[in-house]
């Protein structure tokens, strides 16, 4: 068996596409897959499953969605190695966060179309991408003058052409542990 995580994009954000987190775990337990739960309400849910084939399992798993729900669900699925890995790296390792900086990494349904000249910056936003790597790309976040922060999901998915969802650093080390258990 293999673990995943498979981020879902754009579900329970500002009252839209919004479904109830024990009603996704069964929805992809009854999709065949073992172990299925979730973590928070962002849409992150860890399951195993026998095959290796990450592009059939994504398939699979927006069908079944886009059954039960009856819209689309966009699926980035990551082998929890790769997220071990990520973490154990640390990208953020040499990157000062406090409440005026903060990380994010935006996982990627595939690798980039383009190779972009890094570090990608929106000035509007406040938003710098230091780092695209095993299918993610990894963020600053800068307070705006307005006092509140950015949202880097569609800048990072213009820049680099592929679809996209984010999470907080300190979400993907606890979806992480949750994972390890």
């Amino acid at each position: 068996m293999i673990r995943y995580v498979a981020f879902l994009r754009a579900i329970n954000v500002a009252g839209q596409k919004l479904i109830k987190m024990d009603e996704l775990a069964r929805i992809f337990t009854a999709a065949g897959f073992k172990n299925a739960r979730t973590y928070i309400q962002s849409g992150n849910v860890i399951f195993d499953a026998t095959s290796a084939n990450t592009v059939a399992l994504r398939k699979k798993i927006e069908r079944a969605l886009q059954d039960v729900l009856g819209y689309e669900v966009t699926v980035i699925l990551m082998p929890l190695a790769v997220i071990e890995e990520i973490v154990k790296r640390n990208p953020f390792k040499k990157i000062k966060t406090d409440g005026e900086t903060v990380p994010f990494v935006v996982f990627l349904s595939e690798e980039p179309q383009r190779t972009p000249k890094l570090p990608l910056t929106s000035i509007t936003e406040n938003v710098e991408v230091f780092e695209v790597r095993d299918r993610a790309a990894f963020i600053v976040l800068r307070r705006k003058k307005n006092g509140g922060f950015g949202y880097p999901n569609k800048f990072v998915e213009k820049e680099l052409g592929v679809p996209g969802t984010t999470r907080n650093w300190n979400t993907v080390n606890k979806i992480l542990k949750a994972a390890e258990k």
